[in-house]
Formats: C-alpha cells, sequence, structure tokens
C-alpha cells in the first residue's frame, strides 16, 4: 500500500510547539513515527530549522530515518521557484516559499503542508502555482495544513 509522501515546512514542525497548531502539528509528526505516512523534508527545510529554538530543531529527530525522505535543491527547483516569481504568484522577497512549492512540484510529493496561509496554503496561490506547475509540464501539487491530511478514525 503506497503510503503519502508529505512535504512539510517549518511551520508544521515549529506548529508542534504553538498554541494555535500543537494539537495537529503532533497528530501528523505521530503518523510520520508510526509509519503512517512519509515526512518529506528538504534541505531548506533544514536551513530554516538552524535558525529556530533547539525543541524546534531537535523534534524532526522523533521521526524515525524509515520515515523520513531527505530532498535536496537543484537547478531544475531553483527555476521553478524564479517562474512562481516571475508570473507573479509569489514576490521575490518570499522566494523561500516559492522554493518550498518547487522542491515538492519537481520532486513529484503527494502533498504539501504548511500553516503559512498567506504564502503558500492559500486558495488563490495554490491556482497560480499550480498554472506555473502545468505550463512548465509539472502536475499539480496537492497543498493542505496539516489537519487535512490526518487519517479520518471514523468507521465506514
Amino acid at each position: 500500500m503506497h503510503k503519502l509522501r508529505i512535504y512539510i515546512d517549518t511551520s508544521v514542525i515549529g506548529g508542534c510547539f504553538d498554541k494555535e497548531f500543537a494539537e495537529w502539528s503532533n497528530k501528523l509528526f505521530d503518523e510520520f513515527i508510526a509509519g503512517k505516512k512519509i515526512a518529506v523534508i528538504s534541505d531548506l527545510t533544514y536551513d530554516e530549522l538552524s535558525r529556530a529554538s533547539e525543541n524546534i530543531q531537535l523534534k524532526i529527530n522523533e521521526i524515525p530515518l524509515s520515515f523520513r525522505e531527505f530532498l535536496y535543491r537543484n537547478d531544475e527547483t531553483d527555476s521553478l521557484a524564479r517562474e512562481y516569481v516571475k508570473n507573479k504568484v509569489i514576490s521575490e522577497k518570499y522566494f523561500d516559499d516559492a522554493t518550498h512549492i518547487a522542491i515538492a512540484t519537481t520532486y513529484n510529493v503527494d502533498v504539501l503542508v504548511s500553516w503559512n496561509f498567506k504564502h503558500i496554503v492559500n486558495l488563490n496561490r495554490i491556482l497560480k502555482y499550480n498554472s506555473v506547475n502545468m505550463l512548465f509540464g509539472y502536475k499539480p501539487l496537492e497543498i493542505r495544513n496539516p489537519k487535512e491530511v490526518l487519517e479520518n478514525e471514523e468507521e465506514f
């Protein structure tokens, strides 16, 4: 059975320690730890974590290595992120946010999750990101908040 490959940005990890988001971020981490889903983490996320408090930096280590996948920026991801800026999906000031989208897109993850409602989990921007993706031959990227990707515990 296919396990969802879920790209997580820094907001999801930090969300584990934020009163507003902790319940949902920690439930998602529980699913990663249990091996129900694969946590996809990029070198950009690690760079951003290096500027966070130690408890946030260490949180990612709770996920067993066998349930983590590591992705790296490259010429293709940088080029696609520049296209988001060029096509006015997002400004140059938020290039790292564009890069998260580009990494998840080029590596064909199942879904990107974030608590960044201004630049990432925003319907207008999602439509624009995906129009650029399709223009350059990529499939549309699912972008959600952590609450939306948790397993439904109800029986059918």
